[in-house]
């Protein structure tokens, strides 16, 4: 028997700001389950959830999700004007560009492309 992901859960203070920032992002309706769970389910992906804690984030993620973006700088400025806040510069390598983001609350993610 193997595991199988069901969904990816955030901590956040408000989790229907998140959903609602990363059904932007993604696509997918958000949904408000209560005050301290909302998610959405983005089409060919796994629900992305959220959940409220006490405190806020302190630290550099663990784990962060690579959204394949196509063009970077595009995914980049559309993302800002959703609330991501770009983490340094566009990096391009031998595989391609990326650039890592946070969201509104800080979580980090990267655009790649490649």
């Amino acid at each position: 028997m193997r595991a199988v992901v069901s969904e990816i859960v955030f901590d956040c203070g408000d989790p229907a700001a998140q959903a609602l920032f990363w059904a932007a992002l993604l696509g997918g309706e958000p949904v408000e389950r209560s005050p301290d769970w909302s998610y959405v389910d983005p089409p060919d992906f796994v629900r992305v959830a959220f959940q409220r804690v006490p405190e806020g984030k302190a630290v550099k993620n663990r784990l962060h999700l690579d959204l394949e973006a196509g063009d970077v700088r595009t995914a980049t400025a559309r993302a800002e004007g959703l609330g991501a806040v770009p983490v340094g510069g566009l990096v391009t390598d031998e595989y391609g560009d990326f650039q890592v983001m946070r969201d509104p609350e800080g979580n980090e993610f990267c655009f790649v492309s490649g």
